[in-house]
């Protein structure tokens, strides 16, 4: 009994030890935040300089006017993302008030399309688009007008005009080798017009674009915009004197809007972990994506699952070791969360999902300490994702520093702050309440008090969607 009792501390102080040995790789003190801070700022200075001068790819959109209000018409909007793809009808009154967001279609990407063929991929989208067209009858279309599309595209492009674009490469786990290098644009429309659908798509939008222009729509002090969902991206206004990679580049606005295709990013300051490497390692995409593979919902799952399984291999805490417990990204990012915010008295929404694992009867210790797991790993995953907002901050000079050269004094500086909306979408953010607390915590924390009155973080519901068709009708009107 004594020698069972003296196994079972054992085996306890290993796991413990384990959590420990997790918490501090993970841990996020201010400073070392704000070295991370540093990087993205050197970062984006690099990428606008040259091409290929840095991990982040800097790529100009064509997007140099936003939408201002006056936009008016009926507009549709199809999001290709990473988890789901949307279709919505968008109308507009030409006063910022009168904006009708009507039929909302959300569905689940199948699976199988994720590793098919161009051709199979977009005349799915087109017949999804076709049968929402359908469902509207002629009352939207009694004139015989061709219909204006935004196609809303989450994945990497370099763009040659705001309508057209090659595709970089895939992210979000879509394997499709033969598109990469294809115009997108010319995809869709080809599959639109296979169809007899007398629709134009009139902009190619990144999602994180797409969330600016709604942002700017409703708030003109709206500078930045970030999507925090299956996997992550920021994009921002800058001045197009500061793209240097392309001198000579002329707006009637005086500025574009990059987008940074920031999951990329990397430095050494980021605090990686054993998993992360495995998971890295074990990816389609290995060596690629650093950034997104600690903060987006399409890792954040995996990273725990890999810790759980660590522990059940090195103790029997967990019970027999379950086979499911070794699947890859078999804990989902929406498990997590649940685990992390179960406010039952004995955990019994860890409990569930513990045993889809393959893992039953786990007495309550070890149920919190899965709970631990979870917050030590999205803790990190907020703290990291507000050190890139707060980079893209200190670039543009919204940082309460004067940007990355400027040798003014603080009570200079903060005479000259201005007001700077950050508009954040993406189901990450969106549903898992204590991500989206630990990134506004640390966001005052890095800014200060002082400037992060000045710094406001709003939620855009289907942003990217809605602002797309909101930039297509403002190259319209």
């Amino acid at each position: 009994m004594v020698g069972r009792r003296m196994k079972s501390r054992r085996k306890w102080r290993t796991v413990v030890g384990i959590l420990k040995e997790l918490e501090d790789v993970c841990d996020t003190p201010v400073g070392r935040l704000r070295q991370v801070v540093d990087a993205m700022a050197v970062e984006m200075h690099a990428g606008l300089a040259s091409e290929g001068g840095s991990k982040l790819k800097m790529l100009l959109t064509f997007v140099d006017d936003l939408p201002n209000g006056r936009e008016k018409g009926t507009y549709y909007a199809l999001h290709l993302g990473g988890t789901y793809f949307r279709i919505l009808r968008v109308h507009l009154g030409g006063q910022r008030s009168y904006l009708d967001v009507q039929d909302v279609e959300r569905h689940p990407i199948p699976s199988h399309l994720m590793n098919s063929t161009s051709e199979i991929l977009f005349n799915f989208l087109a017949f999804s688009l076709e049968r929402f067209i359908e469902k509207e009858g002629n009352e939207s279309n009694s004139q015989g007008v061709k219909r204006e599309l935004a196609f809303t595209f989450s994945f990497p492009v370099k763009h040659t005009s705001i309508s057209s674009g090659v595709l970089i490469k895939w992210t979000k786990g879509f394997e499709i080798s033969e598109m990469v290098g294809k115009d997108i644009t010319e995809c869709l429309q080809g599959a639109l017009d296979r169809r007899g659908l007398d629709m134009h798509v009139a902009a190619l939008v990144n999602d994180t674009v797409g969330a600016l222009s709604l942002g700017y729509y409703h708030d003109p002090d709206t500078v930045v915009a970030v999507v925090f969902g299956t996997g992550s991206n920021a994009c921002y206004l800058e001045r197009t004197d500061a793209i240097i990679k392309c001198q000579g580049l002329l707006t009637t606005s005086g500025s574009m809007v990059i987008n940074m295709e920031w999951g990329n990013f990397w430095s050494s300051h980021l605090p990686r972990t054993s998993y992360d490497i495995d998971l890295d390692a074990e990816s389609s995409n290995a060596n690629d994506m650093g950034f997104e593979k600690m903060i987006s919902g399409m890792y954040l799952g995996d990273i725990v699952r890999r810790v759980i399984l660590r522990m059940s291999q090195e103790s029997d805490i967990f019970g027999l070791s379950s086979s499911t417990l070794s699947e890859p990204y078999v804990l989902r990012t929406n498990s997590v969360s649940a685990m992390h915010e179960d406010d039952t008295p004995e955990l019994q929404e860890v409990a569930r999902i513990l045993k889809d694992l393959g893992v039953t009867d786990v007495p309550l210790k070890v149920r919190k300490l899965v709970v631990k797991i979870c917050d030590v790993v999205t803790r990190r995953a907020g703290r990291l994702a507000a050190a890139g907002i707060a980079g893209i901050l200190k670039k543009i000079g919204r940082d309460g520093s004067g940007g990355i050269t400027s040798g003014r004094s603080r009570s200079e500086l903060m005479t000259m702050q201005k007001r700077t909306v950050v508009a954040v979408e993406g189901g990450l953010y969106m549903n898992y309440t204590m991500f989206r607390e630990y990134m506004e915590e640390a966001l005052i924390e890095i800014l200060g008090e002082e400037v992060s009155q000045y710094v406001v973080v709003k939620a855009m519901e289907d942003g990217s969607s809605i602002g797309s068709a909101l930039l297509v009708a403002s190259l319209q009107s």
